[in-house]
């Protein structure tokens, strides 16, 4: 296997499923001849034609219309909005009729859509291109949030996102494409939707986060080890809809939580996991339940994002008050 960034892992995933399947479609703009503005479909126009993969407008808008078009007439569309936080010009599109559509028409229509789209800040990218939107669209039913952490899981999670017959929004963190690498099999596979991941076992408490927070849960489970802090880290993985049996079963186990996002507090789907869990796991708490997040403000682009966003030692922060309740 061979050590891959997470953009090189997503690459990957397009091109395997391009291959095995003519009927996957990529376009968005600038994904053709320039690749992509990460470079995530570079030569995927030269090896697969530009009738498969092809720029469109700059018209969120359309992009979304064309892959609800081209999912009703039997394709797999796999569009990209270059942005998340440009979601917005899409949104009727993916809430109001992807989400909806098997139910309106009695189950006998299917929509493999997979709509990819980087986010995520700690890059000091400008004004909403940053923003973390995940919630607004894990809180419509019918639609399924994917939001990978590392190479490995990318690649499975994109493969299995595109072969299913569901609506899937795929988000991308940007820090994550190039920050580090891990080894990343050649071959297709499918890593499991709506499958949370342990990423560390643990005896004391129970970090549950995902995307680019769970590196930050990392580095502090292991300063917290130093400390004779033993915590387990819970990969959400698919944010929409929850794992909640892996996270109750972990609960049970540890009997202390700190929920992690990224997104304000009033956003992202860090509320609706203290929400399960208080229903299903009140018993087991030993203490109240933790939760790190970012301010309830308008994300700050430039430098000041460093100051606003959550990190390991916030993490680590609040473990502490936690474990010493």
């Amino acid at each position: 296997m061979a050590q891959k960034t997470m953009i090189q892992a997503i690459t990957d995933a397009l091109a395997v499923e391009m291959e095995n399947d003519k009927e996957i479609l990529v376009f968005g703009e600038d994904v053709g001849k320039n690749g992509g503005v990460f470079r995530a479909t570079e030569g995927l126009q030269e090896k697969f034609g530009e009738d498969r993969v092809f720029d469109t407008p700059l018209a969120e808008s359309g992009i979304g219309g064309l892959a609800f078009g081209l999912a009703l007439e039997g394709f797999r569309p796999v569009p990209e909005i270059q942005f998340f936080g440009f979601v917005f010009e899409t949104f009727d599109e993916i809430v109001g009729q992807m989400a909806r559509t098997r139910y309106r028409m009695g189950g006998t229509r299917n929509l493999p859509i997979t709509i990819r789209s980087p986010f995520g800040g700690g890059v000091h990218t400008p004004e909403l291109h940053s923003d973390n939107l995940e919630g607004l669209i894990a809180q419509s039913p019918g639609i399924r949030v994917v939001i990978p952490s590392n190479p490995y899981d990318a690649k499975g999670l994109l493969i299995a996102s595109i072969r299913s017959n569901d609506p899937v929004v795929f988000l991308e963190h940007m820090k994550l494409y190039r920050s580090f690498r891990e080894e990343v099999p050649e071959e297709a596979y499918e890593v499991p939707l709506d499958k949370a991941a342990v990423t560390r076992e643990g005896t004391d408490v129970s970090i549950i986060t995902y995307g680019a927070m769970v590196r930050e849960a990392i580095k502090a489970a292991d300063n917290l080890a130093k400390e004779n802090i033993n915590a387990e880290i819970i990969d959400l993985r698919t944010v929409a809809p929850l794992d909640v049996e892996t996270i109750i079963k972990s609960v049970e186990k540890t009997g202390r939580v700190v929920v992690v996002q990224e997104a304000q507090k009033q956003a992202g789907v860090g509320a609706q996991v203290v929400s399960e869990i208080s229903e299903r796991a009140v018993l087991s708490l030993e203490a109240p339940i933790g939760r790190v997040s970012a301010p309830d403000t308008i994300f700050p682009f430039g430098q000041a994002e460093n100051i606003w966003l959550p990190n390991a030692k916030d993490i680590e922060d609040k473990v502490k008050e936690i474990v010493n309740f």
